[in-house]
């Protein structure tokens, strides 16, 4: 009965390291030095709907491996490369530990949702609040779609709840779920706090995940 359990797990994981290494947006990650193909997720909204731009400050909530804090490095002139626009600032904060990155500044193993965080995370930042929140956080999966679809809904409240504190009026947040019956309701308390919110699936996103994203822009908070 092990031996059958075991077997089953090991093709599990061998079909998932198959498809991973046939993924061409692990392969563009590589070729391009991105910490991981989440990336490519940020690329495409931003191509999009252009959230971040030079001079922008950002919090990346759950930025561990630092994937999104290199693309908001590159987009929002933290390093300064560009000087005939301004220079942006990335604070990435994560549970787990997150690499150093030129560009931006960490916290690692913090949890954002705590007030002592919240008030490090103030003092980091050159004005205290930012242009744009970005959120790829979400919780350890159990694999019981519906409780960890309710887990990742509570992380985006959380943060919400957070923005009212760090966000500056018309600022803008991108956070991810996983669909669920209680996406609505994050929904609907989106558009209490901001005037534009929709729903995003980017390419990057595998078709068979529940992974979305939503981007909530034009904050109402003073």
């Amino acid at each position: 009965h092990m031996t059958v359990r075991c077997l089953k797990k090991t093709g599990t994981e061998h079909r998932w390291l198959q498809r991973h290494l046939k993924d061409p947006f692990v392969k563009a990650a590589k070729q391009q030095h991105y910490r991981c193909r989440s990336a490519f997720k940020l690329l495409e909204i931003d191509d999009k709907f252009h959230i971040l731009r030079p001079g922008f400050s950002v919090l990346d909530c759950g930025a561990a491996p630092g994937a999104w804090s290199q693309v908001a490095v590159e987009r929002v002139n933290a390093l300064g490369t560009d000087p005939a626009v301004p220079t942006g600032f990335i604070l990435g904060v994560d549970l787990l530990r997150i690499s150093p990155l030129e560009g931006a500044v960490f916290l690692s193993e913090a949890d954002v949702a705590d007030p002592s965080t919240l008030r490090t995370i103030q003092g980091l930042l050159p004005a205290e609040k930012v242009d744009v929140i970005l959120s790829d956080m979400a919780p350890n999966a159990t694999g019981i779609k519906e409780l960890d679809h309710q887990k990742v809904i509570s992380l985006c409240l959380g943060l919400l709840d957070v923005s009212r504190s760090i966000l500056k009026p018309k600022g803008t947040m991108l956070c991810k779920v996983w669909d669920g019956h209680e996406s609505r309701l994050l929904e609907n308390r989106l558009k209490e706090q901001f005037q534009d919110v929709r729903s995003i699936k980017p390419q990057a996103s595998r078709k068979d995940s529940a992974e979305s994203y939503y981007l909530a822009r034009l904050y109402k908070g003073r």
